[in-house]
């Protein structure tokens, strides 16, 4: 069975229900692994979770069906969560599949998320299928998506937050979901927050908590690279690979960062207009406040003609990341301080 992106949240709650193998890939990693949370909530009984990795899986293809044919350490249920980078559980979960179809008995839910790889993979062809499979793909979602999700999950928290601050929290988190809701989960914890004890959030209790929540996301990176701070991005490489952070995921940050300063650089034109520029901007809702001295500085390093030449090497880059996923992180590492450099001369 394969889901769409839109149709996904309402089948969520039946296919956990029917179905025992889940890979869910595409461009949008973050949005995936946050389906991957989600069915796994609606999981009949999840029970202890075991995690493997793609390395795992690639090196020892019998091993995802023996671990979702044992038996869980402490005699409950289990699942198990797998995150792999294109086709490397193709062998795994064929070997999963092909056991239960020779009547080797039951398997627990595994559920797969798959960096680097698309509904027209090898694995994603052989699990859709199935009656038991389901294969679901993402897409980057846009802002005005993000901020939604980002009220919707204020609500649930107790937390009431207005258009403005949604969209902040969106921005700040680069659209990546799961930093969103990291944020939104500070926030309420700060504020004391509850469904049962709701409060108004204000952008100075988002201000007072922003020192920490940066820390989570990928806009210090972003901020480093673009403005030529090459004696913090050292601090800001160790730091994505200590969270793990996407390294398209980050990417993806830096390609709307350089887009968006490209309309900004547009609407400046040969005028040199910039603060009063980004003033307008803010003062339509266009940009947050508190962006608005990293994309003056920006602004300042990067010209209209420079952004266009930025935007193909960053997409030179971005292919050579799908093409060598084993060495994203070096491949990322390497390209990001090429581009501080150069906006360091500037």
């Amino acid at each position: 069975m394969k889901l769409t992106q839109r149709d996904f949240a309402a089948q969520a709650p039946r296919v956990a229900q029917a179905a025992k193998v889940f890979f869910f890939c595409g461009p949008d990693e973050a949005g995936a692994s946050a389906a991957a949370r989600t069915l796994i909530e609606h999981l009949p009984e999840a029970g202890e979770k075991v995690e493997l990795a793609g390395s795992e899986l690639r090196g020892d293809p019998a091993r995802l069906s023996d671990e979702a044919r044992s038996t869980s350490l402490f005699g409950g249920t289990r699942h198990i969560f797998a995150r792999v980078a294109g086709d490397e559980a193709h062998d795994a979960v064929k070997t999963l599949v092909d056991m239960g179809d020779f009547g080797a008995g039951e398997a627990c839910p595994v559920v797969i998320v798959a960096t680097s790889a698309t509904d027209k993979s090898r694995t994603a062809k052989l699990v859709e299928k199935r009656k038991d499979g389901v294969v679901a793909m993402f897409y980057p979602p846009d802002l005005r998506s993000v901020t939604q999700s980002v009220r919707g999950l204020a609500d649930s928290a107790g937390l009431r937050l207005n258009a403005e601050l949604a969209e902040a929290i969106a921005r700040g988190a680069a659209l990546d979901i799961r930093l969103a809701g990291s944020e939104v989960e500070k926030l309420a914890t700060y504020l004391d927050a509850s469904p049962q004890a709701p409060v108004t959030a204000s952008a100075e209790d988002l201000f007072s908590i922003g020192a920490t929540s940066e820390e989570d996301g990928f806009m210090p990176l972003v901020n480093a690279v673009l403005s030529g701070d090459v004696a913090k991005l050292p601090h800001e490489l160790r730091r994505m690979r200590e969270l793990s952070l996407n390294p398209v995921g980050l990417l993806l940050a830096i390609e709307r960062r350089v887009a968006q300063l490209g309309i900004l650089a547009g609407k400046i034109g040969q005028s040199g207009a910039i603060a009063q520029t980004l003033e307008a901007e803010q003062k339509a809702r266009r940009i947050f406040w508190r962006d608005r001295r990293d994309l003056e500085d920006q602004l300042r390093r990067w010209k209209s003609a420079e952004l266009s030449q930025l935007t193909r090497r960053i997409a030179a880059l971005h292919r050579d990341l799908l093409t060598n996923s084993q060495s994203a992180e070096l491949l990322l590492s390497q390209g990001l301080a090429m581009i501080a450099r150069a906006a360091a001369r500037r």
